[in-house]
């Protein structure tokens, strides 16, 4: 039998926990499945003295993960703190210095690090696997690295982030507003410390970064893509998609188009009939479409310690097997460099206005959009009061730069009596 893979674990917290009782309670699968026994021989975390039911007085110690990861002892270095800079990203580059695979969860490292961990890597000869940064416990990584590798890639899209998908759900089932949902979600441990990361879109971005760079063979962007969260979307919206059909999502979209890599994150509305629209809950969904394959949707839980623990195991048992990728699936090398592209291929809108309740209002709206090539489908008036009155209009399709210049246009009709929240429709 060969030599057993040694783990040095930084980070022990709801995934890190994870990974030793997999280690530890799997042990004679991990073994059959690689044909080598895995084992711990360190482990490092902030606090020392912390009760994390379970006893790990067999394990090495190290305060520093700087020193965990280039121990002679340690095969591969898991590195499961977070954070795009600070301890994990010294600690991953060092133990990449020191001769040894990383495995990693960190999202937000390899968004706004990847390429340059994965220059180091390769040219060290090591590898860097993160099946565990995107989407929890789906195998959307391995997917796109390996069973769909003939593919050209022409849309990755899908919900990455748990935390939105459960405010949104909680909104629509409940008919509760944002901010309730918000609050609930807070006190259940749903969100991080800087909720922004969440409902703000960033996680998730994060996310779509690293499968948009696999996907289309480009260096990870993250800055070229398109935020925006889910903090507009009222009651209202919920309701009003519903009866149109439609659910809302925190989608996030990339395709390569002759323009350059579009790569957005925002609130759309999905069809409620749709694999999208019935996702519930926490889960996550990743749809991805290739000429040859033309549509695979993967569907599971984003998050939580079994099924995040489990993608890091699964990246561990490969290279207990021998398996070595590239970290983007081709060469850091040969990667090139994504021509950013806003966001502008044609598609109907959801268009919420306010407007003071004035004789031909509702017509100078008309007008402006007229005035801009953007023609109406569907409208309807809701609620109205003696101030104002609010207007939902679904348009035709149109490109979002359009839509944007008419909505500054209507700011000077003196018409408008609240921001408007325009929300693209997303064939899926």
């Amino acid at each position: 039998m060969s030599a057993p893979l040694r783990l040095g674990i930084a980070g022990l917290g709801t995934v890190g926990i994870g990974v030793v009782k997999i280690v530890r309670q799997k042990a004679a699968l991990l073994t059959e499945r690689t044909g080598r026994p895995v084992v711990i021989t360190a482990v490092s975390a902030r606090t020392r003295d912390k009760d994390r039911g379970v006893n790990l007085a067999s394990y090495d110690w190290e305060d520093d993960p700087v020193k965990l990861a280039t121990r002679d002892d340690v095969d591969v270095f898991v590195e499961l703190m977070g954070g795009s800079d600070g301890p994990a990203k010294a600690a991953t580059e060092a133990a990449i210095a020191a001769g040894k695979d990383v495995v990693t969860a960190n999202k937000a490292m390899l968004a706004t690090h990847g390429q340059d961990l994965a220059l180091a890597a390769e040219a060290a000869g090591r590898v860097i696997r993160f099946e565990a940064a995107v989407a929890g416990g789906i195998p959307v990584i391995k997917a796109l690295l390996e069973g769909l590798a003939a593919n050209e890639i022409t849309r990755v899209m899908g919900v990455m982030n748990g935390t939105c998908n459960y405010i949104l759900t909680r909104m629509q089932d409940a008919g509760l507003p944002y901010d309730d949902v918000f609050a609930e979600a807070d006190a259940l441990g749903f969100l991080e410390a800087d909720p922004e990361l969440d409902v703000g879109g960033i996680d998730a971005g994060h996310k779509l970064a690293v499968l948009s760079s696999i996907a289309f063979g480009t260096k990870v962007d993250f800055a070229g893509v398109e935020l925006e969260g889910i903090q507009r979307i009222s009651i209202e919206d919920i309701q009003q998609a519903e009866d149109l059909g439609y659910r809302i999502k925190l989608l996030g979209v990339a395709q390569m188009t002759g323009r350059g890599l579009e790569q957005r994150m925002s609130p759309c509305l999905v069809p409620a009939e749709s694999p999208l629209g019935q996702l519930t809950g926490g889960t996550n969904m990743v749809v991805i479409e290739g000429d040859a394959v033309e549509q695979v949707v993967l569907r599971g839980p984003g998050a939580g310690e079994g099924p995040t623990a489990s993608a890091v195991m699964g990246d561990i048992c490969d290279i207990a097997r021998g398996i070595r990728i590239p970290t983007f699936g081709a060469p850091a090398t040969g990667l090139r460099a994504a021509k950013a592209a806003k966001s502008n291929s044609p598609a109907p809108f959801y268009l919420r206005l306010t407007l003071k309740d004035r004789p031909g209002a509702l017509a100078k709206v008309a007008t402006v959009l007229g005035d801009h090539g953007i023609s109406i489908d569907r409208m309807r008036q809701t609620r109205h009061n003696d101030e104002n009155a609010p207007v939902l209009i679904v348009t035709h399709k149109t490109q979002r730069t359009a839509l944007d210049s008419a909505i500054a246009a209507m700011q000077d009709t003196g018409v408008m009596a609240g921001v408007p929240v325009a929300l693209r429709i997303e064939a899926v």
